[in-house]
């Protein structure tokens, strides 16, 4: 890894396009807010794309050089072509580079794929959202109280259907009384994901502190740490025994 940490924000960018709400909430996009709180980060160097980019954001030259791609998607992940999807989790799951999961993001094709269920959930309007920390010790949760009040935010509720979570960190409680696993990670080859709810293209959530106090840490954490390995990352292949094996004995190496 890099001294900084290299952040890839990826984004459809349609609705900012078509919708005026969205406009107005998010005038340089949801990856430009999102861009502009990483940036304060000594350590971080982030990039913002959109679907609407070349080669869809993330030709190999800027996916390769990604320690964490962030991922905000709804209206259209039908479009994201499959050959790219292949490659993200290949990078995920070989090369350790970590994938942020955000809000509608859940049925997206890279974190279904990686994660190998559906994603689908229940929804419905706006409500009154409280984000409870489950897992304070947790990297990710530093510096988070026991609960921040979201305001309104698109309402998702259970059942999710994504596998056990390694780690629930957050979870949700709406005033209509659903509640929802609205911070979850999950642990796939070398690398990390993280998956977080806060974030519909018309509520205020990206501008919220805690909200970017959550992505910020979540990047260090998802960031892939210093391996050591000494086998190749793909299969099949030989490995060789650490000890000689001869005659039903074994004898060390050199």
């Amino acid at each position: 890894m890099s001294a900084k940490i290299k952040v890839t924000v990826w984004n459809e960018g349609r609705h900012e396009k078509s919708n005026k709400a969205a406009q107005e909430m998010y005038p340089n996009g949801i990856h430009g807010t999102v861009k502009a709180f990483l940036d304060k980060n000594d350590d971080m160097e982030v990039r913002a794309v959109t679907l609407d980019d070349p080669e869809q954001g993330l030709p190999d030259s800027l996916l390769n050089d990604t320690d964490v791609l962030m991922w905000w998607g709804h209206m259209a992940h039908h479009e994201v072509n499959d050959a790219l999807v292949d490659k993200i989790q290949y990078r995920v799951f070989n090369m350790g580079m970590g994938f942020i999961a955000m809000h509608s993001a859940h049925m997206s094709k890279p974190f279904r794929k990686m994660v190998g269920t559906t994603g689908e959930l229940s929804w419905g309007d706006d409500q009154h959202e409280i984000v409870w920390n489950l897992l304070p010790q947790h990297e990710i949760a530093a510096g988070i109280p026991e609960y921040f009040d979201l305001g309104t935010e698109e309402m998702y509720g259970e059942p999710f259907r994504i596998p056990q979570p390694d780690e629930l960190i957050f979870t949700s409680w709406y005033e209509g009384g659903n509640i929802f696993r609205s911070g979850c990670t999950f642990y796939r080859g070398i690398g990390k994901i993280f998956y977080f709810q806060p974030g519909h293209e018309t509520c205020a959530s990206f501008h919220n502190p805690y909200v970017q106090r959550v992505l910020t840490n979540a990047v260090r954490w998802a960031a892939p740490k210093e391996l050591v390995i000494s086998t190749p990352t793909t299969c099949p292949h030989r490995y060789n025994p650490l000890v000689e094996i001869a005659n039903g004995g074994i004898m060390k190496r050199g």
